[in-house]
């Protein structure tokens, strides 16, 4: 089989929140300003840290989860978005410990997705709390299976030289990897966190500031000539046998996508999807625009609009003509935040506000997730969207959840695993519309962007109410 040299690098640490994020920004910026072209990805279904990569390295993060994917689905959306022809490398930031995960045997973990991809790892510390004992925690992470190769390690938050000097001697004596670098903590270089995790690019202010922050102090306190030259540690691949979308002429449809500091979770891998099979995607402001452009359907992501409730609710050109679009046919796909926006009312932070009024919800919050975690579904219906049978694998992360009676709503999936709109249904069906709080990955599910195109192209051309 023909083999591909493609230079990668995996940053983990044992544990969440050892501050991997913001050194990952910083290395990222950093070699971006030296003038290297680097693509980045993001292990798991997080939507928040890859728009922070994206700003980072000033193109797309794209997401690698063997669950929602397939193997070799992961291994084909890594190779065709590394920017082989541009002579790329590639960093993929993993997600909680290097060695977490559902699965006992470890292969869902970073681990085993760094086995997967064969990429040396750079593991960042958290070195508050000890000193030579910090080698028994990278000892750990070094034989636990997965088994990986790690290449060295960054000490993170250290107190003093003092504190730093003994673990990088205790490392490199009893673990035989180079310590790279030892950052002591900084108050401004840490992104505040909320309840889905960090806050986004557009929430933050001076985002720009801190990577370019990030990126000195990394700069100041790393090797990075070594840092970078760990990218080439990584063997040659086997080459993936990617399957190009057949792409049809362009101009099929036009899909209305919400995007902005309310509706920001959107897959790179599922635009451009949309993209390839024929759609021209105009990006929608809901915060700022009063009405629609001329589409042929709409696509309402994921995000907080539960921060913005005031401004989404007195935006009430828009939400009635979402209505009116709904209910003369035009096909309309909401996952999460978007199904939000599609009810009656939501009450948060002690308010009730008023939305689209389409689905016949009235959407409360509560303290803990809803629902947390992958959903496997099964379609007991055959819709415009889905056929009777399908299986989907999807994430969820929600705090709202219906408070109202659920009506005689007609739903697409029982779900086999998580909890979805009612704890054992999901996927709202009314005409044309499908709303759900899963989050799907084309990679995935192959089909998703053909249907999703092919519906609003039919609407295109007819012009009327008749539901595919």
């Amino acid at each position: 089989m023909d083999s591909v040299h493609l230079p990668r690098l995996m940053i983990s640490a044992p544990h969440k929140s050892a501050g991997k994020t913001t050194i990952s920004l910083g290395i990222v910026a950093s070699l971006v300003s030296r003038g290297v072209s680097i693509r980045s990805f993001k292990k798991g279904p997080d939507y928040i840290d890859p728009v922070w990569h994206r700003l980072a390295s000033g193109s797309d993060c794209y997401n690698l989860d063997s669950w929602l994917m397939g193997r070799e689905g992961c291994l084909a959306s890594f190779q065709s978005n590394s920017g082989i022809e541009n002579k790329s490398i590639a960093l993929v930031e993993g997600n909680h410990g290097l060695h977490d995960g559902f699965s006992l045997d470890g292969s869902d973990s970073t681990a085993g997705l760094a086995q997967m991809l064969q990429a040396p790892v750079l593991l960042v510390v958290d070195s508050r709390k000890t000193n030579r004992g910090i080698a028994a925690l990278v000892m750990g992470m070094q034989v636990m299976p997965p088994k990986v190769d790690i290449k060295g390690v960054i000490l993170n938050q250290v107190s003093s030289a003092r504190q730093a000097d003994k673990q990088k001697q205790a490392i490199e004596h009893y673990c035989k990897v180079p310590v790279l670098g030892a950052l002591p903590y900084d108050k401004e270089l840490v992104i505040p966190e909320r309840h889905l995790g960090l806050t986004t690019v557009e929430e933050t202010v001076d985002a720009v500031q801190f990577i370019q922050g990030a990126a000195e102090r990394v700069a100041h306190y790393c090797d990075m000539e070594a840092i970078h030259s760990l990218f080439y540690e990584a063997p040659p691949m086997p080459m993936q046998r990617i399957s190009n979308c057949a792409k049809t002429l362009a101009g099929r449809a036009r899909i209305g996508v919400f995007r902005d500091a309310a509706f920001c979770f959107y897959y790179p891998d599922n635009l451009n999807a949309l993209r390839d099979n024929g759609a021209e995607l105009v990006f929608i402001n809901a915060l700022r625009e009063s009405s629609l452009p001329d589409v042929d359907a709409l696509y309402l992501g994921g995000g907080f609009p539960e921060s913005f409730f005031e401004v989404l609710s007195a935006n009430r050109g828009l939400l009635q003509e979402v209505q009116e679009r709904v209910e003369a046919g035009m096909p309309l796909y909401a996952e999460c935040g978007g199904l939000i926006y599609l009810c009656r009312n939501a009450t948060y932070g002690g308010k009730t506000f008023s939305l689209a009024g389409i689905l016949p919800f009235d959407i409360g919050f509560e303290d803990h997730p809803a629902g947390h975690g992958y959903l496997d579904l099964k379609s007991t219906t055959d819709s415009p969207w889905f056929r009777k049978g399908a299986r989907i694998r999807a994430h969820e992360f929600h705090y709202a959840r219906p408070v109202t009676p659920y009506a005689n709503c007609i739903y697409q999936f029982d779900v086999l695993r998580g909890n979805g709109i009612t704890g054992k249904s999901d996927g709202v069906l009314y005409k044309n519309l499908f709303a759900s709080f899963a989050h799907l990955h084309v990679v995935g599910n192959p089909g998703w962007a053909e249907t999703f195109v092919s519906l609003a192209e039919k609407f295109k051309i007819s012009g009327h109410t008749e539901y595919v």
